[in-house]
């Protein structure tokens, strides 16, 4: 009876987890978890959220930092050869952090989601916004381009992942940029409810 009992289990655990569809995040450290414990990263955290909701997915995260909206392509490629059925593609923070061409980032973001598109696999973008400092003009381009982007596109937005986190000073690293791990469940949250229909 014990030996059929761990035959069996052999054959669910691998059968289960051939179930859950492949959910991959694509971004930069705000994504990857920078400072913070990997398991304490908003992608660690909407993985248990969709598990306690039932929605069978794996969430894999391929947050980078430092990374641009440049390595947008490239980065959807690679991921698109694991047939994920969702993309969250939340890249651009470092594109407006250094002042970066407008224009230039959401050539880069359509041709990331096309990518995706082609693939029939599901896009969520998360849009991005810039501190007043950057200037009033900027700030408004760059946020505009994202949901220029989700327009063209037709795939759907998150208007902007650091919602109710960004310039908040204790849901962040004394950088003022990195959301700590309070901040990182305030994001899990966001995602959460923008994505939950979607899936």
């Amino acid at each position: 009876m014990r030996f059929c009992t761990i035959l069996l289990l052999s054959f669910w655990i691998p059968f289960a987890s051939a179930e859950a569809k492949k959910l991959v995040v694509i971004g930069d450290s705000l994504t990857e978890g920078y400072g913070v414990a990997k398991e304490k990263a908003w992608p660690a955290l909407l993985q248990k959220k969709l598990t306690e909701a039932k929605k069978e997915y794996e969430v894999v995260n391929s947050g980078v930092s430092g990374s641009t909206s440049s390595s947008g392509p490239s980065r959807m490629s690679w991921q698109l050869k694991s047939k994920p059925a969702v993309v969250i593609l939340a890249l651009g923070a470092n594109d407006g952090l250094r002042g970066s061409s407008v224009k230039f980032m959401e050539d880069n973001l359509n041709k990331t989601v096309e990518l995706a598109k082609k693939a029939s696999t599901k896009v969520i973008l998360a849009g991005m916004m810039m501190p007043p400092n950057y200037g009033k003009e900027y700030a408004k381009s760059y946020a505009a381009a994202f949901k220029r982007v989700a327009e063209k596109q037709k795939v759907p937005f998150i208007p902007f992942l650091l919602d109710k986190v960004g310039g908040v000073s204790e849901l962040n690293l004394t950088d003022g940029i990195h959301p700590n791990e309070k901040g990182h469940v305030v994001i899990a949250e966001t995602v959460f409810k923008a994505i939950v229909k979607e899936l």
